[in-house]
């Protein structure tokens, strides 16, 4: 299986010389969901920013980030700001953790969802608007028609972050990064935004690195996983070995300290 996305050897330096990531090194493969765990600061979100080309002002980095999503692979870190333009939003998509900092909260559902498909998919103003009832009817959001009229402070949390969804989708990238998008939702609503990522992996081949620090998110969702600590990948493998038997002694005090850490059934 091919790794659609390849980090080799990826290092963050922030202005002033701190390092912030160390060598970090991963695949996603094509059609997969897989997983990075790891506490806060130890790196996740700042590895994220580098392949989306949003790392702070005057931070640096290094390594390659291979991405064989389109014609010829790219090395993410060299793209200048045209070259993003093409991969951004087109190829390659996020879903944030906090969606409602992530909408603009003056403009309304249908305006943020088909702005970006008539840049980079050349619609017409009905065509956008035709596939933004679409794709709210596929994240279940009732009253698509409605909803493109409303504004994202008329919608619930888990409703917010499928609008969030929906619009990463709205150009058909081939991956999505999905940094912490079921942080502070409740069990309930968490629940349905991952049985809607497995299901959109599973009907339409999209892969997904997605970004966690909670653990029976990985094992629900991922099916490879990459624990980060200080910056440093410290552990790799197939999520289900890798939390049934972990072999660092960082994952083993992650996996034991989750609460009835012993009551996951094996998969």
């Amino acid at each position: 299986m091919s790794a659609l996305l390849s980090l080799e050897e990826l290092a963050i330096t922030l202005h002033g010389g701190q390092q912030v990531v160390h060598d970090i090194s991963l695949e996603v493969p094509e059609g997969q969901i897989v997983g990075i765990a790891g506490e806060s600061g130890s790196g996740k979100s700042m590895t994220a920013a580098a392949l989306l080309g949003l790392l702070p002002d005057r931070s640096e980095a290094s390594g390659q980030a291979w991405w064989r999503g389109g014609t010829e692979p790219l090395d993410l870190l060299t793209l200048d700001q045209r070259s993003w333009n093409r991969v951004r939003g087109r190829q390659i998509a996020t879903v944030f953790q906090d969606a409602t900092a992530a909408l603009h909260p003056m403009l309304s559902v249908g305006t943020q969802l088909t702005e970006h498909m008539r840049v980079h998919l050349k619609m017409s103003r009905r065509q956008a608007r035709g596939r933004a009832v679409e794709l709210l009817d596929r994240v279940a959001i009732p009253d698509p028609e409605g909803a493109l009229r409303s504004y994202p402070h008329q919608f619930s949390g888990g409703m917010r972050q499928r609008v969030a969804i929906a619009s990463a989708l709205a150009c058909e990238p081939q991956l999505l990064i999905a940094d912490e998008p079921t942080t502070a939702l409740d069990v309930t609503v968490q629940a349905g935004i991952l049985r809607l990522l497995e299901d959109l992996r599973a009907e339409t081949g999209l892969s997904v690195l997605f970004i966690t620090h909670d653990l029976a998110v990985l094992a629900a969702l991922t099916t490879q996983a990459y624990v980060f600590r200080e910056g440093r990948v410290v552990e790799r493998g197939a999520t289900e070995a890798l939390l049934f038997h972990p072999e660092h002694e960082y994952t083993k005090t992650l996996v034991a300290a989750r609460p009835q850490a012993d009551d996951w059934d094996e998969r």
